[in-house]
């Protein structure tokens, strides 16, 4: 293919009809549809709407004898003024190409706009189905209204006659304190910024630095259907459904519906009813309030004549009450004088009783005491017995062991086994040769008697002498020991 767009001329052998490649016919079919065309605006019915994973939108558009297939690019795609669906009739504007790889021509749309109120009325009416079917729209969802608000929160265009209307009315009504949340109310960023508004206003905290509004009121003044529209969105709808403070809808005139209407908690006809109903009159309040305290005080004072009559009519019934009060006092004190005897009397007759009582009670404790205390003896006794005898026993056994250990320490087992014991006269024990010297007379003890002795003075030896008064044993081999 030239440079030119056109087909090359050169052709086989025996053809006049130059041959080209898909490619280059594809490429002029492309250039030709783009060169003749160029932008224009098709209306049809959506139909096969698909969102790709991507962000671009892939539908068709038809009538009843032909089908135009449509793309729209993710960045277009977020800036449409309405909402693609299946069935719904558009006006699409956009640039006529070709898509080589399929052979087929569509339309990049730019923009997307319903084709007439008709679509309009019918796309309302499915959307307003869809959503009273999840019960958006049912009466037990709606709040009542505060009978005085404190605070008006306004979502509305500030620079519209519609905040002006209520401004004016909310003054000669009851004035009060007013939020104003600026908004567009037509165009294709008007449903989100009154949806903000909406929850903007629910998320003031109560005790933040700006006041909670008690009562909202979203309000527009009246035009087409299509003027209206931002009203029917979704997002707009579902605040308005969701908004804990009661919400009042006044949008366009008394004979204009938007699905906001249905999900308000109350419907104003228009931007000025919703003011009048927010609040009431404050003069005729006054003017209630004051009838009110008159028909109070009036009643009050009716109630207490009525009661001061029926006291009087009653007194003149009963009977003088001096003349009772004489009767009960002398009945007082003859009673008064008969309870002082009789508590007298009483109280002597109780301390002889208490005092037989404690005399008794005194002698049958001591003989408790005393019959707990032997038999706490005789358990001590019977417990103390089997110790006593244990202890005895113990003793002995302790004492024998000493006296077998005092009898193997005694001086005599000595003289068993052939030892002597020498004595003075006194009794006195001698235990070396100068003291057996100067005594002379000496008693020596074995083991199985004892003999008297006298130590020579010149130290050869004592020489035994019998004891006096004793005959000497016939079996004595002891012998002299000095």
């Amino acid at each position: 293919m030239s440079e030119s767009g056109r087909l090359p001329d050169t052709a086989g052998p025996g053809h006049n009809t130059p041959v080209a490649s898909v490619s280059e016919l594809s490429a002029a079919l492309k250039r030709v549809v783009e060169g003749e065309f160029g932008r224009v605006r098709v209306r049809g019915e959506i139909s096969g709407f698909k969102r790709a994973g991507s962000g671009h939108l892939y539908m068709a558009l038809k009538d009843d004898s032909a089908t135009l297939d449509a793309v729209c690019w993710r960045t277009t795609a977020s800036r449409l003024a309405i909402n693609p669906e299946d069935g719904l009739e558009v006006i699409a504007t956009g640039k006529i190409t070709t898509y080589s790889s399929r052979s087929k021509y569509q339309i990049v749309i730019e923009e997307m706009e319903l084709a007439g109120e008709g679509a309009l009325l019918k796309l309302l009416e499915a959307r307003r189905r869809k959503l009273a079917t999840e019960g958006l729209f049912d009466d037990a969802r709606k709040q009542p209204l505060p009978y005085l608000p404190a605070v008006i929160g306004v979502v509305t265009s500030p620079t519209g006659a519609v905040i002006r209307d209520i401004l004016h009315r909310l003054r000669d009504r009851f004035p009060r304190h007013v939020l104003l949340w600026p908004v567009r109310v037509q165009g294709d960023s008007a449903a989100g910024e009154i949806t903000a508004a909406i929850e903007g206003f629910n998320a003031i905290a109560a005790d933040g630095p700006i006041p909670r509004p008690d009562a909202l009121i979203v309000a527009r003044g009246g035009g087409s259907v299509e003027d209206l529209w931002a009203f029917n969105e979704e997002d707009v709808v579902r605040a308005a459904a969701a908004s804990a403070i009661p919400l009042i809808s006044a949008i366009g005139h008394e004979t204009d519906w938007t699905l906001i209407d249905y999900a308000s908690d109350r419907r104003a006809p228009t931007p000025t009813a919703a003011a009048e109903i927010a609040v009431p009159v404050r003069s005729e309040l006054v003017a209630q309030v004051l009838d009110d305290g008159r028909r109070l005080v009036s009643g009050l004072g009716r109630l207490l004549e009525e009661n001061r009559l029926r006291l009087e009519s009653a007194a003149r019934g009963l009977p003088d009450p001096r003349s009772l009060l004489a009767t009960k006092s002398q009945r007082l004190d003859d009673q008064a004088e008969r309870l002082n005897l009789g508590l007298q009397r009483l109280v002597r007759e109780k301390s002889s009783a208490a005092a037989q009582v404690a005399a008794g009670v005194r002698l049958t404790a001591l003989h408790q005491l005393v019959s707990r205390a032997q038999e706490r003896l005789a358990n001590v006794g019977d417990r103390l017995q089997p110790q006593m005898s244990r202890r005895l026993v113990d003793l002995y056994e302790r004492l024998e062991q000493r006296r077998r250990l005092l009898d193997s320490y005694s001086y005599e087992r000595v003289l068993d086994r052939g030892f002597a014991l020498v004595r003075e006269r006194g009794g006195q024990p001698i235990t070396d040769c100068k003291a057996a010297c100067r005594a002379v007379d000496v008693t020596i003890r074995f083991g199985d008697g004892s003999v008297a002795a006298t130590v020579a003075p010149d130290g050869n030896g004592p020489s035994t002498r019998k004891p006096r008064g004793r005959k000497p044993s016939s079996d004595n081999q002891q012998g002299s020991l000095l």
